[in-house]
This record gives C-alpha cells, structure tokens and sequence, in this order.
C-alpha cells in the first residue's frame, strides 16, 4: 500500500538516517531534517529536505517525526529538553502526531519517552532496525516496532518504504527487546566466527578454505559470509563501528539484571567486548574480536 504524502521530520542523519531520508522523499513526502551541525543536512537538503532551525521547530511542521541516534540520553534531550530547555520534540508536537525512534536504546527509556508524550496525545513506537548502512541504502532494513497496533498500522507504508521486514512485536519498548536479541545472537555469532578462524591459524588450516566449506553446511550464515569473509582477509576496517555493538551489549546487560535473567554467552561476549574496546579498536570492526583472541 502506497502511503499518502505526509509531513515528515527526521532527525539522526548518518550512515542509516541519510538513505532513510532519500527513500521518504522519493516516496513522496515532504520531510524536514535537524542536525546539531547544519553541514550534517547537506545531502538530505540536497535530496529536497528542508533545514529546521530546532527539533521543536521540525516538529511543528511534522505530522510524524523519526529520530535515530546514537544513546538513549541522546534521544531523551532531542524529545523531552532539547538544546536549551524548550528545543525538543515534546514542545512542537501537536495532539495526535507521533514519534517513531528507531534508534537502539535501553527498553526503559523507549517507555519513559513513550509516557511524557503520551500525557500531551503524542503516540509512539520504539522501531529499530537491523540491517547496516547496506540495508538503509537499500530499503530492506528490518524493522521491529513495539507501540499501539493501530500507530503500527498508520506508520507501516513508511516502514515500507525504508525496510523489507516490518514485524510488530508488541507494546511499547518490545521493539527494543527483539533489537536486543538480535544484537546477541549476531555478536554471539562473530564470537564463534573468531574462535573458528583462531583455532584454523593454530593448526596452520587457511581460515578461507575452512569457511568456504562451513558456507555449504549448517553454520552457513551471513555472519559467517561477512565477518568469517574480513577475517579471513584480515580486513579490519569498520562496516560497523564496534564500539556500537559495545554500546548494544551494555544495554542488554543492563536489562538482564532487571530482568534477573541469566544470559551466560552474552555475558563472556560482553567480556571480549570490554577487551576489544581496551585494545582501542571501537571505532574499527567487530571482526576485531579475532585480534582479541590472538592478543
């Protein structure tokens, strides 16, 4: 179904928001964009977006606003304070509109979000996305968004147009639990990965011929095919930062405790993590992890 044209804001230009961006436009719509640097909306006011001077000012002129940052904290002063006090989200928000964040944050604060806008009309979904800057490039991000079924409703031809799988998985912060476990079974994943290629190099066995043969059996994953694929050719570089998958597995640490669910894997990957974010490789791949192993 082909969304009607609507007034969109959109805050979180990087590597997914930009593309993002493009999709609702070509899409149709007339969308808005705030960076706390001007030079960050270059592309998008390129692409036909318009520069708002605030978030409250992006949000008077928005009918549904997405945000996607980094850190909870980050999104909690973009929509409840703003720069200087009156600049968030909250204060432009009109009765009726929404808030769709798809960052990665902690399910806490989707909710505690979701609640100071709730008492001024607002609605809201906590809709992050797996797929990297490939998938926002592309427009088949997964998105898993937790929120009232019928805010779903309304919001999914846009989730169309910037995601391929778009699953509702309940009310709000559900969206922020599933992102959690796919955080922890794919980091879980490069661990083994590493641990693989590391016992290939003990035993003098090329790691690239081991994983061609693992790419045609029951391990075959896009894990295996991506990051197996960088540490092979020890490709280190950054697809995704791993200080991100650091910051992932904080949250998911975090909501362990509450929960007093024991997660015995994600806690030894939590480990390594720490490790890897010692040995001053945050802002390169988290294929470092084999460096971790070999360090």
């Amino acid at each position: 179904m082909k969304a009607e044209s609507m007034k969109i804001g959109f805050i979180g230009l990087g590597v997914m928001g930009n593309p993002m961006v493009q999709h609702l436009i070509k899409g149709g719509h007339e969308v808005s964009v705030w960076a706390r640097r001007e030079a960050s909306a270059a592309d998008a006011v390129a692409n036909g977006a318009t520069f708002r001077a605030s978030p409250a000012e992006l949000a008077r002129h928005s009918d549904i606003v997405f945000t996607i940052i980094t850190t909870g904290d980050d999104v909690e002063q973009v929509v409840l304070n703003g720069t200087s006090g009156e600049n968030g989200l909250i204060h432009g928000l009109a009765r009726g509109t929404v808030h769709v964040d798809m960052s990665t944050i902690a399910p806490t604060m989707a909710r505690k979000i979701a609640g100071h806008l709730a008492i001024r009309g607002i609605d809201f979904l906590d809709a992050p996305v797996s797929g990297g800057g490939m998938g926002a490039q592309n427009g088949t991000l997964a998105i898993m968004a937790g929120g009232k079924p019928e805010v779903f409703a309304r919001i999914k031809p846009l989730f169309e147009l910037m995601g391929k799988t778009i699953v509702h998985v309940g009310p709000t912060g559900a969206g922020q639990i599933t992102k959690a476990c796919n955080q922890m079974v794919m980091v879980a994943a490069i661990q083994a990965v590493a641990e693989a290629a590391h016992l290939a190099a003990a035993n003098k066995v090329d790691f690239a011929r081991v994983m061609s043969a693992m790419q045609a059996g029951s391990a075959g994953s896009r894990v295996l095919d991506f990051f197996g694929d960088k540490m092979a050719r020890r490709d280190f570089a950054a697809g995704i930062e791993a200080r991100l998958h650091h910051k992932d597995y904080a949250l998911i640490m975090d909501e362990a405790a509450r929960a007093g669910a024991p997660l015995p894997i994600s806690a030894q990957v939590w480990q390594q993590l720490n490790a890897l974010m010692a040995s001053g490789w945050g802002k390169e791949d988290t294929s470092n992890l084999l460096r971790v192993l070999e360090k």
